[in-house]
């Protein structure tokens, strides 16, 4: 059954053209094809690349951030509280008014408001779950690495590819190419591992389509030989995703004209190549080019779909992009519209702050909020 299932899987009507088939696709005179085993070392790779992250992230970026000043914003802790971490922990980590006054009751919260003061547990307690600003900063230092040697990989790779052959003679593949592919794809295996312990932003879902789509596209490009495409759908991507990183490292470490000023590049960059060029040019390209050389087929289809499902992604983030270039151009403070937003105390807290200056669980602390500008 199982070899009856892998005959139908791998079906050339399927994946390949009518006048192409899997034998057309063997290395023979010095030609050398993409082969769909060649796609199982992207997974020992992949974490590889979780090992060289956690040693960048401990030897280089964690440095970095001291050098660029990143600042930690003090937090006040939840007071222990075994009936509202039961209810924070296995119902929700915001409860409705309903919820609050129930387990002001429950709680033991007596005196200065106990509804009041609930509702500050669950403030501090959602903050102390919040990621650190060191977290966003390593994280942010590692993706702007990877991403900058990428795309200069890409631009070089995309240099390297021979004028196309004549068909219906299938491209051949090169060694830049086949290093290229293996790197980008093990990187995107390792983001899909990773994801659940990187910061969980407010599109996350958005992010697991993204990866998964990727993932997709980049396998399907390469054992159905669109490597072409593949390579500049890559690298287009490459192009401005350093911008976006090494923006959130000055915004982490307090640069605010220096993160805007990249930002402004990253916006004008992200729309050229992603709703622009992807779309007028190389997504017209694997959707009219084809139809002159063959009758459509699944796997025709099938790539053009991821590609509409990325590209529908892409739309989504622009439109946040937009907004917070809308921000920018106004004079309010650009942040970024996926981030979960810390939450403040108020009430009493501000008059002790306002008394004794900030405080950390009752203690005066020194202000480290301060920001430079350059």
């Amino acid at each position: 059954m199982f070899q009856t299932l892998y005959s139908y899987f791998w079906w050339e009507r399927l994946w390949l053209p009518a006048n192409l088939t899997w034998a057309d696709l063997e290395d023979r005179d010095g030609r050398v094809y993409a082969k769909a085993s060649d796609l199982y070392i992207t997974l020992p790779l992949a974490f590889l690349f979780l090992i060289v992250r956690h040693l960048f992230e401990t030897y280089v970026a964690t440095p970095l951030a001291g050098l660029l000043n990143v600042k930690e914003k003090v937090r006040l802790k939840a007071t222990p509280n075994p009936v509202l971490e039961k209810f924070y922990a296995a119902t929700t980590k915001h409860p409705k008014q309903a919820d609050v006054e129930m387990l002001s009751k429950k709680s033991g919260c007596t005196s200065g408001g106990p509804v009041r003061q609930v509702e500050r547990w669950f403030r501090r307690r959602r903050n102390q779950d919040r990621p650190s600003l060191l977290k966003k900063f390593r994280e942010a230092s590692w993706r702007f690495t990877f991403y900058l040697i990428a795309f200069i990989a890409g631009m070089a790779v995309i240099v390297d590819v021979r004028p196309p052959q004549p068909v219906p003679c299938p491209q051949s593949m090169l060694p830049s190419q086949y290093w290229y592919y293996m790197i980008e794809l093990s990187f995107y295996w390792s983001l899909l591992f990773s994801i659940a312990s990187d910061v969980k932003r407010k599109d996350f879902k958005e992010q697991i389509i993204h990866h998964v789509a990727t993932i997709i596209l980049i396998s399907f490009s390469w054992f159905a030989n669109y490597i072409r495409a593949g390579t500049l759908i890559m690298a287009l991507h490459d192009s401005s995703d350093y911008l976006l990183e090494s923006a959130k490292m000055f915004n982490y470490a307090g640069w605010r004209n220096t993160c805007n000023n990249i930002f402004i590049v990253f916006a004008a960059v992200f729309i050229i190549t992603r709703l622009v060029i992807l779309p007028f040019w190389i997504m017209h390209c694997t959707v009219f080019y084809p139809l002159d050389l063959y009758p459509a087929f699944f796997g025709y289809y099938f790539f053009n779909f991821m590609m509409v499902v990325l590209q529908s992604l892409h739309i989504f983030w622009a439109y946040l992009i937009i907004r917070m270039a809308q921000k920018f151009i106004t004079g309010k403070v650009v942040e970024d519209e996926r981030s979960d937003r810390e939450e403040t105390d108020n009430s009493e807290e501000e008059e002790e702050v306002a008394k004794n200056g900030p405080l950390s669980n009752g203690h005066p602390v020194l202000n480290n909020n301060h920001r430079k500008t350059d």
